[in-house]
């Protein structure tokens, strides 16, 4: 349960930061109460999951999936340049934490 609690804080990690993108900096309401309600939904589910997850793992696994999802949504909605170097990171960001997942105790 905890390991599909972290994923899907790490989900709402991506629908807050596009809602905050559309937030234009809290100036449209719509957008900024969805921000506020998954940002917290996010961290109560992340804090959930480190009740029994290890605290580095988990937020590596957060912010990883906050990371690679929120630049694929960048690449496939906003249009954001995509390059190969940028792939190639994404994909050490990745690898990085399966890397941590393999060797936590």
């Amino acid at each position: 349960m905890a390991w599909l609690s972290l994923f899907i804080a790490g989900l709402l990690e991506v629908v807050w930061v596009i809602s905050l993108k559309y937030s234009y900096g809290f100036t449209r309401l719509t957008p900024s109460i969805v921000t506020i309600i998954t940002m917290a939904c996010s961290f109560f589910l992340l804090a959930y999951a480190m009740k029994s997850l290890p605290m580095g793992l988990s937020y590596a696994v957060w912010t990883s999936i906050g990371i690679i999802g929120s630049t694929l949504v960048g690449f496939c909605i906003f249009n954001e340049s995509v390059n190969m170097l940028k792939v190639v990171c994404l994909f050490m960001i990745l690898m990085g934490v399966i890397g941590l997942k393999l060797t936590s105790s």
